[in-house]
């Protein structure tokens, strides 16, 4: 699990085919891994990947195609920056919201425009993830947890402050680019159980 806290831009460093899928190498960046172990998990861009090794430049991880398929790590360019955090710990402060790093799908930013001294994003998603999505609920986008500020029938928007864009990937993401969208977990479960009610009645 992880909350949405981004600690650290990375790069995409490398991409390997193997056995049919691929080996992805990314930076470190600014992270903390001084402790870091074999089969950690690491959140890239809102996607969960597990370590399989690593050095003082970076580290590896193995990507399923269909991880390659669902998400934007299919298409990421050599050198394109990704938001990277590691797995929460239960001592940890939940500063964001629980994320799985399961993406749920790839949406895309549709337009940006300042709003005081803050952003306002406004990203196109498919009715899958817009069911699940409500003002003021949560989102994760690449990983980011943000807040919903209006959503409609083709997308939402949120809100980015400074410190958001000058430390997440943001700061190089523009229109048209591809994002990773997880819904909040607590919508899942609820939609559910009303499911699971209206099947009793």
């Amino acid at each position: 699990m992880f909350t949405g806290l981004i600690q650290s831009v990375g790069r995409l460093l490398a991409r390997e085919a193997r056995g049919g899928d691929q080996r992805l190498r990314f930076s470190w960046g600014s992270l903390a891994h001084d402790d870091i172990a074999l089969g950690e998990s690491i959140a890239v861009s809102g996607c969960c990947l597990t370590v399989v090794a690593w050095d003082d430049e970076g580290w590896d991880a193995d990507v399923s195609n269909e991880t390659l398929a669902l998400t934007k790590l299919g298409s990421l360019a050599i050198g394109a920056a990704v938001n990277l955090e590691r797995s929460l710990l239960p001592t940890d402060r939940l500063g964001g919201h629980l994320v799985s790093g399961h993406v749920d799908a790839v949406g895309r930013v549709e337009k940006v425009w300042d709003d005081g001294r803050s952003q306002r994003w406004r990203f196109g998603a498919p009715p899958s993830v817009l069911r699940y999505v409500a003002v003021k609920g949560s989102i994760a986008v690449d990983g980011t947890s943000l807040t919903v500020n209006a959503v409609d029938a083709g997308g939402f928007e949120v809100n980015l402050v400074p410190h958001t864009v000058a430390h997440t990937a943001f700061g190089e993401t523009k229109p048209g680019d591809p994002v990773n969208l997880e819904v909040d977990t607590v919508a899942r479960y609820v939609e559910r159980l009303l499911a699971a009610r209206e099947e009793q009645s």
